[in-house]
């Protein structure tokens, strides 16, 4: 695949198939992953790959937190504020999944199913978790995890499989310390889910936006 139709055609998914993804195919795209750029080479991720039967009792364990409006305990403080352009994005997103799931407004209920198969990983069979040594510059360490990240669901996208980096999956740290077998002196700065993708799900198949490049783009001379 070329790189702009891997970049131009990689998208987040919101529903897999449960096939298994064999293990080479993974060690394949962390081997691809792995030439990723750092600050100073300096590498700072570790990646727990989480699948199987400790995916299913995290799942559990997710759904069953988020479910009950326990307080998230994430490693890195989720934002309470955004500058309005971004929440206007951000909501432009939200509306677009929720319509594509043909979910109205006033239906509690549906957006309460979605707010579960959210926790529950969109039901993928794996689960990328990306973390760092506490005592490194957490700043520099997060651009590079997020590079990493990129890289992976561009090589994903190659292979035919879908992924979506997603915060809900970090949000009880404690949960994937103790079902990833995560040591203590690593801090969980985000995961991405892998999978199959059901790829005529309207969920993953809604039209989607970026912000025009004069919006974010400033020439100098």
């Amino acid at each position: 695949m070329e790189l702009q139709a891997a970049v131009r055609g990689r998208r987040s998914i919101r529903q897999f198939r449960p096939d298994a993804i064999p293990r080479n195919v993974l060690e394949e795209l962390l081997e691809t992953a792995r030439w990723a750029p750092s600050w100073g080479n300096t590498q700072p991720w570790e990646i727990t790959m989480i699948t199987g039967e400790p995916l299913e009792a995290f799942r559990k364990a997710n759904v069953a937190a988020m479910g009950n409006g326990e307080p998230l305990r994430n490693d890195i403080p989720m934002p309470e504020t955004w500058p309005e352009q971004m929440k206007a994005r951000y909501m432009e997103v939200g509306k677009a999944v929720v319509t594509s799931l043909g979910l109205k407004r006033e239906d509690k209920e549906g957006r309460k199913r979605h707010q579960v198969n959210m926790a529950a990983l969109f039901g993928a069979p794996c689960l990328i978790v990306a973390t760092v040594p506490t005592d490194v510059l957490v700043e520099y360490a997060m651009l590079d995890v997020g590079l990493l990240l990129q890289t992976i669901a561009l090589a994903a996208h190659d292979r035919g499989l879908g992924t979506c980096i997603m915060a809900s999956s970090v949000h009880y740290a404690d949960l994937l310390r103790r079902h990833g077998s995560i040591p203590g002196d690593r801090r969980v700065i985000m995961g991405a889910v892998i999978g199959y993708p059901e790829s005529e799900a309207p969920i993953n198949r809604f039209e989607r936006q970026r912000a025009d490049m004069d919006i974010f783009v400033k020439w100098v001379g």
